[in-house]
């Protein structure tokens, strides 16, 4: 039995409301774009007139005036997916003389711009390492925005005696926050949901394994006996995009330099093919003698990781023939492809282009190696060591703290933070809407899903 997918917009304050009728029945187009570079945005496009409430009302009003908040999310047969939660920066006005022609466009990124607005430089952090910064820091906007922090530890524990040196920020909070990932080879950025109206931040190693945080995709299929569920699928090998890093160590006795070749595949990148290429590009790591040993073979792990990356693939597809929304940073499989790039790639963007009657995805896939298969032995134990293993526990934690009694909420953090974050601001009252159908809640169209093939 055909499935219903809804699609559901809500735009306020820090407290979003569902999206008027008029909002509604005038939004022709929403983009949301996802992935491992850069935060995530959106793109709305409405149709107005001179006489729509849009022009006459809510412009004047403020209603898509930056920053107020907006969320779209999607419900896909039960299952609720946060596509976007995010900020309003600027807005478009382009009129025309044909009816129906003048187009409103509102654009916005995700909450980390926010996180960019006030400079912090000079705040002190007191015999606190970076991971309790990091959740300070975070701390401020779960009351109004409910950003949980999900922080992994890194192997550099660096705790000054505030006798000596007291640690301070430097620029904004998501600018520091970003430089003390830099130190030890980790990411940040926010994963919206997974309930509407919340989102995580997530400080840690880029992982290119499965996170049990984000939802298992279903696999992707193309030339499959019929059962095709992708419109189009590209592959590519670059074979000089692999680089071999090396770094210089210098013996303090003998003062002899020795080159340690730095390995592309570790617990948090393994090997997602049977065949690794050998790298045809050897390149010396330079600066990394400002660092701790510890900070340097963090630094070199994460740069050799995402340097190893030599199969690159793209494609497109119809939700409602695919069944699912595809999510960016997960581990999705491959079907049809042929030997060479059948198997699991990593999914390092998405694009969201959703139209009434209509939602399809833009991606692009990456991963080490050719030829469909674990990288053996090595692969599972990797994965079994990895630091992935502890984010199982810590999204149910995140989840349900955003389901506690009014008025609390805790971190969920490897890290052991608990403390009361405040009040935590209620969402929209009940489901925002079903898109496309007239009415007040937030709908702008009902899109039927075809069963799958």
């Amino acid at each position: 039995m055909p499935a219903e997918l809804t699609l559901s917009l809500a735009i306020g304050g820090a407290s979003t409301d569902p999206a008027p009728r008029a909002v509604v029945e005038s939004l022709v187009e929403a983009t949301v774009r996802s992935g491992t570079t850069g935060p995530s945005g959106f793109d709305l496009t409405f149709a107005v007139s001179s006489r729509s409430p849009l022009v006459t009302s809510l412009l004047p009003q403020g209603y898509f005036d930056p920053p107020n908040r907006v969320i779209l999310s999607a419900d896909l047969r039960g299952q609720t997916t946060v596509l976007v939660d995010g900020v309003i920066t600027h807005h478009e006005m382009t009129p025309s003389d044909e009816p129906g022609k003048s187009v409103l466009a509102v654009k916005g990124e995700d909450l980390t711009r926010m996180m960019d607005v006030l400079d912090l430089t000079g705040f002190p952090f007191p015999a606190m390492p970076a991971e309790l910064c990091i959740a300070l820091m975070i701390a401020k906007y779960t009351p109004i925005y409910k950003i949980v922090p999900l922080i992994m530890p890194s192997v550099m524990l660096d705790i000054s005696n505030p006798l000596e040196r007291i640690k301070s920020q430097r620029g904004t909070d998501l600018s520091y926050i970003k430089h003390l990932a830099d130190l030890v080879g980790y990411t940040f950025y926010l994963q919206p949901g997974p309930k509407v109206g919340m989102s995580m931040a997530y400080w840690g190693p880029m992982l290119r394994t499965a996170i049990p945080f984000l939802p298992t995709p279903a696999p992707i299929s193309i030339d499959w006996d019929g059962r095709s569920n992708v419109e189009s699928l590209g592959f590519a090998f670059d074979g000089f995009a692999k680089t071999l890093w090396i770094i210089n160590i210098q013996d303090t006795t003998s003062h002899l330099v020795y080159p340690i070749p730095v390995p592309d595949v570790n617990p948090i990148s393994p090997p997602l093919g049977a065949k690794q290429p050998m790298p045809l590009k050897i390149q010396n790591l330079t600066g990394m003698a400002k660092y701790s040993p510890l900070q340097a073979a963090a630094i070199a792990l994460a740069k050799a990781a995402a340097d190893a990356n030599v199969v690159s693939g793209h494609g497109t597809l119809d939700v409602t023939r695919y069944g699912a929304i595809l999510t960016a940073r997960t581990i999705i499989e491959v079907r049809g492809a042929g030997i060479t790039y059948d198997g699991e790639y990593f999914v390092d963007s998405v694009t969201h282009t959703i139209k009434p009657g209509s939602y399809k995805q833009s991606f692009t896939l990456s991963r080490n190696a050719l030829i469909a298969g674990g990288g053996g032995p090595f692969g599972a134990l990797s994965y079994a060591l990895s630091p992935v293993q502890q984010l199982g526990g810590l999204a149910e934690s995140a989840a349900s703290s955003a389901t506690a009694p009014p008025g609390t909420s805790t971190f969920a953090s490897p890290i052991g933070l608990g403390a009361p974050a405040g009040p935590l601001l209620s969402g929209p009252a009940g489901p925002l809407g079903v898109l496309g159908q007239p009415s007040s809640s937030g709908s702008i169209a009902a899109l039927p899903t075809s069963p799958m093939r």
